[in-house]
């Protein structure tokens, strides 16, 4: 899969994109994420990209006319595989807030291209003309896309064959396998006067995953019940 971003802070995605198990499934070539800095497709002297809004009001706005030529700038590069799926997403706080499962709907597309806003957003004409889909990290506001556009990808790619040892890594984690995930040791056996729990320590694989299970549904049901269809049934 493909992912090209659109930004003012190429250097802060890279930064973020190049580490760890990101940055190894990019050095692998299973992932490839490029980034466009929309300042380089002003056609502005100064470079600039924003301006006062219409109708007045705080803060600037970011100018439709350079983020669409970076767009057709990035669709140039694919212009010799005329078949790629692509789906354009802006990152912004009144999109669909970002889950799992969209997550894995996003699976379907060979291209993701993001737009990263910045200041108070961009000229609404620019997201008519080439936005798919909004999406948002939660209801809150950042003071730009670039973190929640590396979220998105993150989410997205580890998810990409071969990216994570096995799908079992992220299967079965919290939200994923649709329950928090049970809890987890690891050496020392004893800290501070807590220890691993026996049935971890018994070799019995039936009773490990029993337990599991048990302790999956017991921390759901008391940090997120919401995620649990329990009661929905008596609500009939």
């Amino acid at each position: 899969m493909r992912f090209d971003i659109m930004t003012l802070f190429t250097s802060l995605v890279e930064t973020v994109l190049s580490e760890s198990i990101i940055g190894r499934a990019r050095a692998a070539g299973l992932v490839e994420i490029r980034t466009h800095d929309i300042r380089d497709y002003s056609e502005n002297k100064h470079r600039r990209v924003d301006d006062t809004p219409y109708g007045g009001g705080m803060g600037m706005l970011m100018s439709p006319v350079p983020i669409y030529n970076c767009y057709n700038a990035v669709l140039e590069t694919m212009k010799d595989k005329p078949d790629t799926k692509r789906r354009v997403i802006y990152m912004s706080p009144q999109g669909q807030v970002l889950t799992q499962d969209k997550a894995k709907e996003l699976l379907e597309y060979d291209n993701i291209i993001i737009l990263c806003g910045h200041y108070e957003g961009v000229d609404q004409r620019i997201i008519d003309e080439i936005v798919d889909e909004e999406i948002s990290i939660g209801d809150y506001v950042l003071t730009g896309g670039e973190l929640p556009a590396c979220i998105l990808v993150d989410c997205i790619s580890r998810m990409i064959d071969g990216v994570l040892a096995d799908k079992e890594c992220y299967e079965l984690e919290s939200i994923a396998s649709g329950m928090l995930e049970y809890p987890q040791y690891t050496r020392p056996y004893d800290f501070r006067g807590r220890t691993v729990p026996d049935v971890l320590l018994s070799g019995h694989h039936a009773n490990i995953e029993s337990w599991r299970q048990e302790k999956a549904l017991e921390k759901t049901r008391k940090k997120r019940p919401d995620l649990l269809n329990e009661d929905k049934g008596k609500e009939k």
